[in-house]
């Protein structure tokens, strides 16, 4: 029994690991809404382009 409570890590040593994935967890997610934020805003440059095109085309028509 006494080797089964060695391999186990403490409570301590849970709760740290659980604040590192939650830390790591958090980087990401404002990494990824960071890189969401930037292709919506390069969306929304391509559409006003297009928009702009569309127009041309109407004024050619």
């Amino acid at each position: 029994m006494e080797n089964d409570s060695a391999k186990k890590p403490t409570i301590d040593e849970r709760l740290q690991a659980l604040a590192q994935s939650l830390e790591l967890l958090t980087t990401l997610h404002r990494d990824l809404e960071q890189q969401t934020a930037a292709r919506f805003a390069d969306t929304a440059a391509r559409f006003a382009d297009l928009g702009q095109f569309i127009n041309q085309l109407a004024h050619i028509a």
